[in-house]
């Protein structure tokens, strides 16, 4: 019996046309209730025009767009929230009271957005800034009160566009933290357009792909991956490099070796997907000594680089 995970957002042949330029041909994609959904890839490929298309400020010449389960329609975007790629606070105006205008846009009530304002600037540790002016702020700083009011009325999706551009490692790690504490505590479903391939391997586990307009992968991380790895892996041993090399015959492809000067030799291997590594380290271990033998860790830049590779060689048919 197949179980359909039910849906934070559903686009279905998206277009979008400026001019001569294509900007979308043609996108479908669902993103996952309760997940954090990677939206990737190069710039220029789409993805600020299918965000705006979600956020409701544009819309797609063709296609739909629906949000949890229903079109989406101007009323939704009050569960959603979305931190622009392109930043902008008023700099005459005091930090506090720049939160609070924006928090009853959202419609929050002045005690209910003070308290949550509160919270929020003494989790982020910008506590101490409250009466200060934006203009003081510096810029890893004023990226933190953004994301602050893009979150504040905890939205049914939360729309993050380079949220980690130009922070620090150290802050860059506490957005990470609070992302994921607004999905598992929260239930909030981010779409996370990132060219931050760390973040895309710490914190997504869907993704979909877009290249010149197209969507070229979709998919859980962890199925992408290994996909992506093809059978290979990493394999540390002590013995005879060329006799081992040449006894492996049909059970694995070599891809890569190294030694390292001291008897170990470190290889790459490819394994047939009708050979389980369970069977060739037992193999392998009656013919060198077996220091370790375990699945590659395929990273998303990767898969990315693989993805965009392979598009760009696909031949188009007209």
């Amino acid at each position: 019996m197949t179980i359909n995970t039910p849906c934070a957002l559903s686009l279905v042949d998206v277009r979008k046309q400026y001019g001569d330029h294509t900007a979308l041909g043609g996108v479908s994609l669902e993103v996952p209730v309760g997940s954090i959904f990677g939206l990737l890839g190069p710039n220029g490929a789409g993805k600020t025009t299918l965000i705006r298309m979600v956020a409701g400020i544009t819309a797609p010449d063709f296609g739909s767009v629906s949000f949890f389960g229903s079109s989406l329609k101007q009323d939704d975007i009050r569960d959603i929230g979305y931190l622009p790629e392109e930043r902008g606070l008023y700099k005459n105006m005091r930090v506090g009271e720049q939160a609070m205008y924006f928090a009853q846009l959202r419609g929050m009530s002045k005690p209910e957005a003070s308290k949550a304002l509160r919270g929020w600037f003494e989790r982020l540790e910008v506590d101490g800034w409250w009466d200060r002016e934006v203009a003081d702020l510096s810029k890893g700083m004023a990226q933190k009160i953004q994301f602050i009011v893009s979150v504040l009325h905890e939205p049914k999706l939360l729309i993050l566009d380079e949220p980690l551009s130009g922070f620090d490692p150290i802050n860059a790690q506490i957005i990470r933290r609070e992302i994921n504490r607004l999905r598992d505590e929260c239930g909030t479903t981010v779409l996370l357009s990132t060219h931050d391939m760390s973040s895309v391997d710490e914190l997504c586990d869907h993704v979909a792909l877009i290249n010149h307009g197209e969507k070229i992968l979709d998919g859980e991380v962890r199925f992408l991956r290994e996909r992506a790895r093809a059978g290979k892996v990493d394999f540390r041993f002590r013995g005879n490099l060329i006799a081992f090399t040449a006894s492996l015959g049909a059970s694995a492809i070599l891809h890569t070796a190294k030694s390292d000067g001291k008897g170990a030799h470190d290889l790459v291997l490819g394994l047939p997907s009708d050979i389980p590594i369970e069977k060739f380290i037992k193999w392998s271990s009656s013919e060198v000594d077996v220091l370790s033998c375990s699945p590659k860790v395929i990273s998303m830049d990767e898969v990315f680089l693989k993805a965009v590779k392979s598009a760009t060689l696909t031949p188009t048919i007209s």
